[in-house]
């Protein structure tokens, strides 16, 4: 599998110039792309969770989550959203976005087995609604310079009103 994006990438390389096809926010519906900047695009590879039942099971029960991995939780629509970390094992980077893919809130380091809500935005934001939040493995986020107002690219966004629409 892993071979097999590597080829992919390689030939999307030749072909686009000396950019990559994720450069370009070519989008799979078992890949989130996140843009850092106007030359760095970040890939994970992720588990999708849409049902009521999948989104509450989320990552109960696992005891790690390797790096460049994650799962992402899509709403139908945009709504408030909190989090808990009931039955989780392990510290989770929660990152919250908008309907457009933006990054709005990142909470780091969800501590495991914590019941407390962890909301999906901060008091006063004046645009609270979440369509999607990603979590990572704990400490992620700031390792790898995620940042609110970055965005993501995933086939699941209204591609007409992404910020980083897939090509």
């Amino acid at each position: 599998m892993l071979l097999n994006r590597l080829a992919a990438i390689a030939f999307a390389t030749l072909l686009c110039g000396g950019q990559t096809a994720w450069a370009q926010g070519s989008c799979a519906a078992d890949l989130a792309l996140i843009r850092l900047n106007d030359q760095q695009v970040l890939s994970f590879d992720i588990e999708v969770v849409d049902t009521p039942e999948s989104r509450a099971q989320g990552l109960m029960y696992r005891k790690d989550v390797p790096p460049g991995t994650g799962m992402l939780f899509i709403y139908e629509q945009p709504q408030r959203v909190s989090f808990w970390m009931r039955n989780t094992l392990v510290p989770l980077d929660m990152v919250f976005l908008d309907a457009s893919g933006v990054i709005r809130h990142i909470h780091p380091n969800a501590r495991p087995l914590d019941e407390t809500p962890v909301p999906g935005a901060l008091i006063g934001d004046p645009h609270p609604d979440r369509l999607m939040v990603l979590e990572i493995a704990g400490g992620e986020a700031a390792r790898l310079g995620l940042a609110d107002g970055q965005a993501l690219a995933h086939p699941a966004l209204d591609q007409d009103a992404a910020e980083f629409p897939c090509s």
